[in-house]
């Protein structure tokens, strides 16, 4: 298993037919909520397994040290084998080595256990994306 980064316009395909499973049919988010104005502006992670790609998260430099992770799914058959930690992992990284100063994110409710063992802190209150119960959190990055 490789995690490769790439631009919007190489990872687009692929990142799409993942996100598409997850997102629109499993999770059942309108397909015209899936893609946006930040997925041009990203940086995206990709993870394959034999040249199939089976996750992919976004990074999105938000301005001011600030950046945001999202848009993270691994198809259904590959979750719990530590995929989505080295596609954050990989993101966390990239984003401290161009400066930034922390990272935010919008955690489904029932993600947040995940991304805490990576640092992350929840704030403010629970509320609705595209149906699902979200929180936002945050990662301060080390000096």
């Amino acid at each position: 298993m490789e995690i490769l980064i790439k631009p919007w316009a190489e990872a687009q395909a692929s990142a799409f037919l993942v996100r598409q499973e997850v997102f629109i049919q499993e999770q059942k988010v309108p397909a015209e909520l899936e893609l946006d104005e930040f997925d041009p502006l990203a940086t995206h992670a990709l993870a394959y397994l034999n040249e199939r790609c089976i996750g992919t998260a976004r990074l999105v430099n938000l301005g001011g040290g600030k950046a945001q992770i999202g848009r993270m799914a691994v198809l259904d058959p590959f979750r719990s084998q530590g995929i989505g930690s080295l596609l954050l992992e990989k993101l966390i990284t990239l984003a401290s080595s161009q400066g930034m100063k922390s990272i935010v994110l919008h955690s489904q409710v029932a993600a947040i256990p995940f991304y805490e063992k990576q640092g992350f802190e929840a704030q403010g209150p629970i509320y609705a994306e595209a149906g699902i119960p979200h929180r936002n959190m945050i990662l301060v990055l080390p000096k």
